[in-house]
């Protein structure tokens, strides 16, 4: 896995051995920056269930002001250390939490998250549930749904804006109902 654009272009990062992780593929996170381009730089951004960081590490590259990560998994909070320390950015917001427990008592307000739970979890309906409940997306803030393609949610106080589809994976949108 390497960093796509801006500053830390080309910049390879830590990986999981085997396949027990499912990190977002290349193609699909430049895919996904590019249809973000003009709303990553200066954002808040929340980089949820975070692995091993790459898609919060890739939003720093372009230009994104504040990054939280957040992971429940020991090993996955080691590695975004470690890859925040190679960028040197090692003094981002890193939590061992789960992305719900974290939205849950937040008072942050954010640009972007991206949400990438396990595909087979409820954890991402969750979150979405609780973004919506907390109001805790700025006025044009968005999320982003990372999910086995075929997995929409549909969910109170937010509006699915866009849908688009990348191998197994669907990238789901949304903004909050106004």
């Amino acid at each position: 896995m390497r960093i796509i654009a801006g500053k830390y272009k080309g910049k390879v990062l830590k990986e999981f051995k085997g396949q027990d992780i499912r990190p977002t593929s290349d193609r699909a996170r430049q895919a996904l920056f590019n249809i973000l381009q003009n709303k990553v730089y200066g954002s808040i951004f929340y980089d949820a269930f975070s692995g091993t960081g790459g898609v919060g590490i890739e939003a720093l590259s372009r230009g994104a002001e504040r990054v939280v990560f957040t992971d429940v998994d020991k090993k996955s909070i080691e590695i975004i250390k470690a890859n925040l320390l190679s960028v040197k950015e090692s003094d981002k917001e890193v939590f061992q939490c789960s992305a719900v427990d974290y939205l849950s008592r937040t008072s942050l307000k954010f640009d972007i998250i991206f949400l990438d739970p396990p595909y087979a979890s409820e954890y991402g309906k969750l979150a979405l549930e609780i973004i919506a409940k907390r109001n805790l997306l700025q006025d044009d803030g968005i999320v982003v749904f990372e999910h086995k393609t075929g997995d929409n949610c549909v969910i109170d106080g937010l509006i699915l804006t866009d849908t688009r589809k990348y191998g197994i994976c669907e990238f789901s949108f949304y903004r909050m109902e106004k």
